[in-house]
């Protein structure tokens, strides 16, 4: 007489699907973003460095950096703006942007789900779009354009931001918790000192750089915490294996 066992469940991994590997997609998205904030950091201190005057990374926006023409710029705070490679800045803007998006979209299975989550997705989108916005139409060019983009950047992006520390624990972006609101509320609260114009001491470009820059450090620590994680961390991840002797 024979017996036979009853299916149990393997913990070992699909020979094909590795459990220590997330999806393709996830992959390229946490490898987006963090390609795009380092090319970002790394444009702005070249570019910063062919000013011929000194470029202040304190009291000068970021923006200067891609403003087309040589002059004095901005009546609340007058500033002799002259970028050399504003061109190359301007693209930088733009590329920072679609890599932002791409890598929102690639890692939708790292952020949970619920209201909470799509709303911070969008809300990053709309940053990344904030991104390209400035990067078509500088300063010098037309104001209001960029200013739009620059609330698009500091207002919606940081309202994301926020929102992404409250996406569910289980995923690997609410296990950042922590860092996401602490990140959120910084630059919250120096968006509000920027456009108010309440300079604490630091410089107001330096307080744009901390209501800008946020989400850049936030897409930094979640693109490794991304590319760290383990395929069955993730929505859509693999369900164990079934196995029968």
């Amino acid at each position: 007489m024979t017996s036979s066992s009853a299916p149990h469940v393997s913990d070992a991994p699909h020979p094909q699907r590795p459990a220590h590997r997330v999806s393709p997609a996830v992959r390229l998205g946490a490898a987006a973003w963090i390609v795009a904030a380092v090319q970002f950091l790394v444009v702005q201190v070249v570019v910063a460095s062919a000013w011929r005057t000194p470029f202040s990374w304190a009291t000068n926006n970021v923006s200067d950096l891609g403003n087309v023409h040589c002059r004095t710029w901005d009546a609340s705070r007058p500033r002799y703006v002259c970028s050399p490679l504003h061109d190359v800045m301007n693209a930088s803007f733009v590329l920072h942007g679609a890599l932002l998006l791409l890598g929102t979209v690639a890692t939708a299975a790292c952020w949970g789900r619920g209201r909470l989550s799509a709303g911070a997705r969008i809300l990053f989108a709309l940053n990344a779009a904030g991104w390209v916005l400035v990067g078509f139409v500088p300063a010098d060019v037309d104001e209001n354009l960029h200013v739009l983009g620059a609330l698009l950047i500091m207002g919606l992006g940081n309202l994301g931001l926020l929102c992404a520390g409250f996406v569910p624990v289980g995923s690997p972006f609410g296990r950042l918790r922590a860092v996401t609101l602490t990140l959120a509320a910084a630059a919250v609260l120096a968006a509000w000192s920027f456009f108010g114009q309440h300079d604490p001491g630091t410089g107001l470009g330096a307080l744009e750089r901390m209501a800008a820059f946020a989400v850049d450090a936030w897409i930094v620590v979640s693109g490794l915490a991304a590319l760290r994680a383990r395929r069955a961390d993730v929505a859509g991840g693999p369900r164990p294996s079934v196995r029968r002797d």
